[in-house]
Order: C-alpha cells, then sequence, then structure tokens
C-alpha cells in the first residue's frame, strides 16, 4: 500500500472504529430491548454519544465513510433480496404516486423557496434534495446550475436538519395511519425522506419488510434523478444565471443504485442460491446498523442552530407540504 493509502486508512480507522463498536452495543442491546431492535438503538445511541462524548475532529472522516460507503454497499447487497416480483407488488399505482409526490415536492418547495426570499438556486437545490435524494441530489443539482458552495453547504445542513426530524417521527405516524399495511407505510417513508440512510433508519423502527419495500419507493425516486437535474439545469439556463455550456461531473444516478439494478436483474431471471442471498442479507444489516449509527455520530445540532429562523421555516413548512402530500396520495391511490 502507497504511503498516500496508508495515510487515508489511518484516517479512516478512528471513526469507523468507533462507529463499529457502537454498532456491537447497540446489538447487544437490541438482545434486551427487541422492540427497539439494533438498527433504532445504533442511530440513537449514535446521536447522544456524538453530541457529547465524541466530537473529536479525528473522527470525521471514518464516520463519514461508514456512513456513506458502508450504506451504499449494503444497498447494493439489498438486491440479493429483492426480484422483478418483488417491485411488481409497488405496482403501477406506486410508480404514479411517485412522480406525484416528487412533482408536488418540487413545486411546493420551490414557490416557498421564492416566498421566503431564497435565491432560484437555492430553491431548485432544496427542492431536488427534497423531492429525490438528499445530499446526493444536492451534490448533483450544484454543479448542474452553477451553485457556490456556501449555497450547497446550507441547503445540504437544512435537508439533513429536515430529514433527521422526519425519520424520528414518520415511522410512528406510518404506524398510526397505516397499521399492518405494509405498502401504505412503505410509500410515506420511501416517498418523503431524504436520503437512503435516512429511508433506511425510518423504516428499520418499524420492520425489516418495510425497510425492503421503503428502498423500493426510495430507489425509483432516485432513478428519476436524471431527468430532475437535466429539467433544473434547462430552468436556470432560461433564466440567464447559468453559462450556456456546463461541465457534466458525473453520472447523475449513483453507481450503488446501478448496482442494486443490476444485482436485482441477474436475481430475477437466473435465481441466485439461497446461501448467497442469505449471506448478503447478513453483511447489509451490519453495514446498515454501523452506518447508522455514524448517522447518529455526525449529527451535530449546533450547525442546524447557527442557519437561523429563515431556514428552519423553510425547512419545516417542506416537511408539512411532502408529509401531507405523501398521505393525500397514498388514500387518492388505495396504496
Amino acid at each position: 500500500m502507497s504511503k498516500n493509502g496508508t495515510a487515508k486508512t489511518n484516517q479512516i480507522l478512528p471513526g469507523l472504529g468507533l462507529s463499529i463498536g457502537v454498532a456491537i452495543i447497540a446489538k447487544l442491546l437490541a438482545l434486551l430491548l427487541p422492540k427497539l431492535g439494533g438498527a433504532t438503538i445504533a442511530i440513537l445511541l449514535g446521536i447522544i454519544l456524538g453530541n457529547t462524548i465524541f466530537k473529536q475532529p479525528i473522527l470525521a472522516q471514518g464516520t463519514k465513510f461508514s456512513e456513506s460507503r458502508l450504506l451504499e454497499y449494503s444497498v447494493v447487497l439489498l438486491g440479493f433480496t429483492v426480484t422483478f416480483q418483488t417491485i411488481s407488488q409497488m405496482g403501477l399505482k406506486g410508480l404514479c404516486f411517485i412522480i406525484l409526490i416528487m412533482t408536488t415536492v418540487i413545486l411546493g418547495t420551490y414557490f416557498i423557496g421564492r416566498k421566503l426570499g431564497f435565491n432560484e438556486k437555492m430553491a431548485l437545490m432544496m427542492a431536488g434534495g427534497n423531492a429525490v435524494c438528499g445530499s446526493s441530489a444536492i451534490g448533483a443539482i450544484a454543479p448542474s446550475i452553477e451553485a457556490n458552495d456556501e449555497e450547497k453547504g446550507q441547503i445540504i445542513t437544512l435537508v439533513n436538519l429536515l430529514g433527521t426530524i422526519m425519520m424520528l417521527t414518520l415511522p410512528f405516524l406510518g404506524i398510526a395511519l397505516y397499521g399492518n399495511d405494509l405498502l401504505g407505510k412503505s410509500a410515506l417513508l420511501g416517498g418523503t425522506l431524504q436520503s437512503v440512510g435516512q429511508v433506511v433508519a425510518g423504516a428499520s423502527l418499524i420492520s425489516p419488510e418495510t425497510v425492503q419495500f421503503s428502498m423500493l419507493f426510495k430507489i425509483t425516486r432516485i432513478i428519476f434523478l436524471v431527468v430532475v437535474v437535466f429539467s433544473f439545469e434547462q430552468k436556470v439556463r432560461r433564466s440567464g444565471t447559468v453559462s450556456a455550456q456546463v461541465t457534466k461531473k458525473k453520472f447523475p444516478i449513483p453507481w450503488y443504485v446501478m448496482g442494486f439494478l443490476i444485482i436485482c436483474i441477474v436475481n430475477s431471471f437466473f435465481p441466485l442460491p439461497n446461501i448467497l442471498n442469505q449471506t448478503a442479507h447478513i453483511i447489509s444489516t451490519w453495514f446498515e446498523t454501523i452506518a447508522l449509527a455514524a448517522i447518529g455520530l455526525r449529527l451535530d445540532f449546533r450547525k442546524f442552530l447557527k442557519e437561523g429562523p429563515r431556514f428552519l421555516i423553510y425547512g419545516l413548512s417542506v416537511g408539512v407540504v411532502q408529509t401531507l402530500a405523501a398521505i393525500l396520495f397514498i388514500f387518492l391511490l388505495k396504496l
């Protein structure tokens, strides 16, 4: 291994080790508190520890790796447990739900943002981040509309704050509204929560089956990222706030979504050995728990408070629009 590789590994290890440690403790506590489950305990324990004892900068690289990479690997491995037959259970109504909720969130978020005095680019990043996949969507949208780093950072912070609040509240709302209706709860979480991690964390508060179906709704939203990026770029180009030639830095659809889809296709047409599927599920569950512990460790509530009341009003307003729209469309489509 090169010196650079060794140095990078050394930077990752402290935070990764802490995330693994929190995940192991969470799994053990779950034996005593089975109703909560390891995933729920992991993120709650991470939030407590990350905002009290473990604030050291040396942990940042490792917790970021755990939150992003391990969760991405977990999504890829989820493909071993999903086939087209599973996806078909979401149905045409599920696809219509995603299109309706994404359109409503984009239009509503943009309108609210402009009314509150946010510029066009910030309103578009907020709209895309909430409608598609949080920070990942903002990262893909920002270069296409030539948003500056400060604006991008502010919106990412706001989207993460909103996602955290919804992640901890929507599961209980879903249970209250839909009870044992798996598709209704999954549509609510997978159709509204901002990031993949928040969908996994929120759905984990309910059941493993809810995680699986919520991710189907979420991945469908992510696939539409290409359309969202292209549409936003055309909008700002027409308004004259972006140059005629924008360089595409990367393919908009995340690699882990492509990986999930490829494995899902293979698993649908060529059923894989059961031992392989079971092993993938076990590894995926551990990656997920470690990632959720890291998400909790990285949630710094002080950053959210610095953004001011206008940002908080914006975030809460968008959250209300998302939630009410999702409930309305689930009812109308009879999901």
